[in-house]
């Protein structure tokens, strides 16, 4: 058995799962997520927890299980709590400015570059050096995520660039002397 796939979903007070024929829709209170399952799984949802079962021992089915069971409880985690990914702006002279509805670059191009929100994804600048992505899809997030940094991804050399909050950089050293 999967030891991620055999585990129950608990549902939260003030969500609402529904399943037509392997598509399940979560309904909370940051939003609705809806995910289509893949058509071998047998999901049973009660009214505290969704269980997640697989119909024979093949190593596709046993993939599947652990798969299915974690995209569900990423769906109502998302509805409930949300996600979030920080990244970090490092580098002389590089910020980030939130203007209305998307948020302006300057990374040391001879041109701004402007991030335009999507549904569903917030990204808010606390201050010039951070950016925080939220939203209740776990896959969006960090998509857009990925997409700020690949603007400009850190260096090794002096660190510069658009890194996660919780990503280290290895640091090289510079030319050596003689």
């Amino acid at each position: 058995m999967s030891r991620i796939g055999r585990m129950p979903v608990a549902i939260p007070a003030g969500v609402k799962v529904t399943l037509n024929d392997n598509v399940i829709t979560v309904k909370g209170p940051k939003g609705e997520l809806t995910q289509a399952l893949h058509s071998d799984m047998v999901v049973n949802v009660s009214e505290k927890e969704i269980t997640v079962t697989r119909p024979s021992e093949e190593k596709r089915h046993k993939a599947l299980h652990g798969l299915t069971r974690t995209l569900i409880y990423n769906m109502v985690v998302g509805v409930t709590d949300g996600f979030t990914k920080q990244l970090e702006v490092n580098g002389v002279g590089f910020r980030a400015a939130k203007q209305g509805k998307e948020v302006v670059l300057n990374l040391g191009f001879s041109h701004d570059v402007v991030i335009p929100e999507i549904a569903g994804i917030t990204i808010d600048v606390p201050n010039p050096n951070l950016l925080v992505v939220s939203g209740a899809d776990k896959q969006k997030v960090g998509q857009i995520a990925a997409e700020i940094r690949a603007k400009r991804p850190p260096e090794p050399y002096l660190g510069k660039g658009i890194k996660y909050s919780d990503e280290t950089i290895r640091r090289k050293s510079g030319k050596a002397g003689k």
